[in-house]
């Protein structure tokens, strides 16, 4: 049996969609909160619990073969992003998983003290490498899924809204690829005990989205961009009634400041691993609108 965390995310979901079709057994950790009827009525077992609580976490580990890290911290880094993960590679360890498929993000080693999320991936990554147990860590370069409501705002407004330098490069990644990706690492031999970036087949500039928007939706675009420092300048004017959220804003500028993309010899590397071809982002985003 899976255990998959995050499974109300647009990741997590796709996994359980994926799970479900080959008829593998597959327990869904969720929140009371989320919504989660669309995973019990494809067959998942629902466990509701909080990764803040390490009784749930040790609960819903039992009778566990593998296990697909994909939940996110919204806000707490320390307990969601790090802490959680470390109970969960614990557990693991207890239990006797078979293999543990840690969702990472590109970058994670670069160093980047403003994000605590980066942080805390590095951390983990460190502690699950020393864990003893097989593991397979992604490092993904960005989810083509955060685009979809960027679309759906471009569809209707013709409106693109652009933080920063829009020559930064990035290969963003078709969701369902990398859902596909943490499916298979299990049972792929050449993926056990590997760190895989993960992008789509081309690198673009972040300012080429709005151009893909534009032939997808036949229309041109406005483009709004205004320099980091404008974004600097609100989080800092945020931080002096909210220091908590100035910091957790650091991830984000982290993720605009830069550059996230992987190499052509590592997609083509992925792509021989995973014996398939990566979606461009044009293509996911055609297929999900249904342009």
């Amino acid at each position: 049996m899976f255990l998959v965390t995050g499974a109300t995310g647009g990741l997590g979901r796709q996994i359980i969609r994926i799970l479900t079709e080959k008829e593998m057994s597959v327990r869904a950790f969720v929140r009371l909160n989320s919504t989660y009827s669309e995973l019990e009525n494809r067959g998942a077992e629902i466990f509701i619990g909080d990764l803040k609580i390490d009784k749930d976490i040790d609960k819903a580990s039992q009778g566990i073969e593998y296990i697909i890290s994909a939940h996110g911290g919204a806000g707490d880094a320390q307990a969601v992003d790090y802490r959680a993960n470390i109970e969960l590679i614990d557990s693991a360890v207890k239990v006797g998983v078979k293999h543990f498929v840690f969702i990472s993000v590109l970058g994670a080693n670069r160093g980047y003290e403003d994000s605590p999320t980066f942080k805390a991936k590095k951390e983990v990554e460190k502690y699950l490498k020393a864990s003893g147990l097989n593991y397979t860590i992604l490092q993904p370069s960005g989810f083509a899924s955060n685009l979809l409501p960027l679309a759906e705002r471009f569809r209707d407004t013709g409106i693109y809204l652009l933080i920063g330098d829009s020559k930064n490069r990035t290969s963003i990644v078709s969701t369902d690829d990398l859902a596909k990706i943490s499916v298979d690492s299990v049972s792929v031999e050449a993926a056990s005990n590997q760190i895989l970036p993960v992008g789509g087949p081309e690198i673009i500039y972040r300012g080429e989205i709005s151009q893909i928007f534009a032939r997808i939706f036949n229309r041109e675009p406005i483009v709004i961009n205004p320099p980091l420092f404008v974004f600097d300048g609100l989080r800092n004017a945020l931080g002096l009634f909210n220091p908590e959220l100035q910091k957790t804003l650091g991830t984000l500028r982290v993720l605009l400041a830069n550059e996230f993309f992987c190499t052509s010899e590592e997609i083509e590397n992925l792509e021989r691993i995973f014996e398939m071809k990566m979606e461009s982002v044009e293509s996911y985003i055609r297929r999900k609108m249904e342009v």
